[in-house]
């Protein structure tokens, strides 16, 4: 009986002696942070008040996005198409009280503007 117990505690530490020891290095494609960056940035814009300064067709939302991020250069904007047509939506506001304040001062220059919270998808 004591051979066999011997034998087993021989074995176990046997076992432990010959484990494996190494360093794992992990190599990924830098465009995988990109990635990763971009999916922050989609998810991080979908719960937050916009300006919607206009809609109707493709070529004057562009020419109205141009104008828009002239006279907004630091605000978000964006052309999105709900059919049947495109609008051009700016900024980011977290509350709606701060997103109320700019569109007094954006309905100055763009009379139609109106406030939008966007669904999150």
């Amino acid at each position: 009986m004591r051979t066999v117990f011997s034998t087993l505690i021989l074995l176990f530490f046997s076992t432990t002696i010959f484990a494996q020891q190494g360093t794992i290095s992990i190599e990924q494609d830098p465009k995988i942070d990109a990635l990763v960056q971009i999916y922050k940035a989609s998810t991080d814009i979908a719960d937050v008040y916009r300006i919607q300064i206009y809609f109707g067709s493709l070529n004057e939302a562009k020419e109205i996005k141009m104008q828009a991020e002239g006279d907004y250069p630091d605000w978000y904007s964006k052309i999105d198409f709900i059919t049947p047509s495109y609008r051009v939506r700016i900024g980011q506001f977290k509350t709606k009280l701060e997103a109320e304040r700019n569109l007094i001062d954006v309905r100055k220059k763009y009379p139609s503007a109106l406030l939008i919270q966007p669904e999150k998808k």
